[in-house]
């Protein structure tokens, strides 16, 4: 859920179509829905094993409410691509990854100088970097 707060905030401040808005956000509560069945086949939680783990059990979950096949299409695509990030090809792709990332530093207790270099290769909005260097790198 703080993967889906940072990514709809930024969803917001970067001004996305509504089309990518709700990709995000089914995206952002999808996105590691993987991680129980790569456990209990690969025992692992990779980001590798989830991109492969992921994508099937998302696309059976939104099909029960109906979701237009393109948006599921788009949803499943960003949550087995969601740690491939030489892959990033639009707007909700890149918010997604921002996203968890805000996440991940703050769980994972990360130096100063990886916030650095994450922000350097990854972060490209300009929301996504002022709420990075917000949080992690201003004293």
């Amino acid at each position: 859920m703080k993967v889906y707060g940072f990514a709809t905030m930024l969803s917001n401040l970067e001004g996305t179509s509504e089309r990518e808005h709700q990709i995000l956000e089914y995206a952002a509560i999808l996105h590691d829905i993987g991680i129980k069945e790569a456990e209990r086949k690969y025992h692992s939680a990779s980001g590798s094993y989830q991109e492969i783990e992921g994508p099937p059990v998302a696309k059976q979950i939104l099909e029960k409410y109906k979701i237009g096949s393109d948006i599921i299409d788009r949803v499943c695509f960003l949550i087995g691509k969601h740690h491939t990030y030489k892959a990033i090809d639009g707007l909700d792709f890149q918010i997604l990854v921002e996203a968890d990332f805000l996440v991940n530093i703050y769980e994972d207790s990360m130096d100063k100088p990886t916030i650095e270099s994450i922000k350097k290769k990854i972060f490209k909005t300009s929301n996504g970097i002022r709420i990075l260097e917000d949080m992690y790198l201003k004293s």
